[in-house]
């Protein structure tokens, strides 16, 4: 009852029922507790360590939150539509489907990206698009539950944003490509990392690939395995071996 009553104030009456109806039509029903969908947009990098107006520090426990429900729910969807499949098929298929860059896209096609904005005092990344998706199942679980934060995790974003029979043949862990190559081959596989540094208020990392210690390729970005997965990648193609992109 008191849910329904805040459903209606802040569809209805409260002065932020835009930003309400908005999230209405992302979500597939209207919110009851409104700051907690808030503080799913709110990244730390807008905190400088000072506590957010909207209720907590930043989006990261919701995010911790949401990433292991979502991991849940997606090896359950896959476990029901894939009964003949071995457990090694099931756990690629679900990390592609929910590692940092398909939640990225993800986040990007549901338009978070301007929601991001409203609630942010500093320049949107991509990586944040995938905190903030991650952050929204978790605020979704916490005030509807497991069964409806499984409906809208399946309809929201997989059925709308996620070509999984596309992901069956579809390959772009090119760190697990160089090492499968290079153990025919004979040759040790080992990450370095070159530098540690801040960018834009985070950790950037740069490391290199080296192959029975010869530096082949060197990667960057936010995050040290996607900074691994590019080095990967660039020493595929130093190799002159096929590379997949997309």
């Amino acid at each position: 009852m008191i849910k329904a009553i805040r459903r209606f104030y802040n569809y209805y009456l409260s002065p932020e029922k835009d930003f309400v109806r908005r999230l209405r039509r992302l979500l597939g029903f209207t919110p009851a507790y409104l700051k907690l969908f808030k503080l799913a947009f709110h990244h730390k990098s807008s905190n400088d360590g000072k506590v957010s107006p909207y209720g907590g520090q930043s989006n990261e426990r919701l995010e911790y939150l949401g990433d292991a429900v979502l991991g849940t729910i997606v090896a359950e969807y896959l476990y029901k539509k894939y009964p003949t499949e071995d457990e090694g098929f099931l756990t690629k298929m679900r990390s592609k489907i929910v590692k940092r860059k398909s939640l990225n896209e993800i986040g990007f096609n549901m338009g978070l990206d301007e929601i991001l904005s409203t609630f942010n005092n500093t320049r949107i990344a991509k990586s944040m698009l995938g905190n903030a998706v991650e952050a929204l199942v978790g605020a979704v679980y916490v005030e509807q539950g497991y069964k409806l934060t499984t409906r809208f995790v399946l309809r929201k974003m997989l059925r709308s944003y996620v070509d999984v029979e596309g992901l069956e043949t579809y390959d772009d862990n090119y760190k697990s490509q160089l090492l499968e190559h290079c153990q025919k081959n004979g040759q040790r596989v080992d990450y370095e990392i070159l530098r540690r540094f801040k960018q834009d208020k985070r950790d950037r990392f740069r490391v290199a690939v080296l192959v029975n210690g010869d530096r082949l390729a060197v990667g960057e970005d936010f995050n040290k395995k996607s900074a691994e997965q590019i080095a990967s990648r660039r020493a595929l193609q130093g190799l002159g071996l096929p590379v997949t992109t997309g």
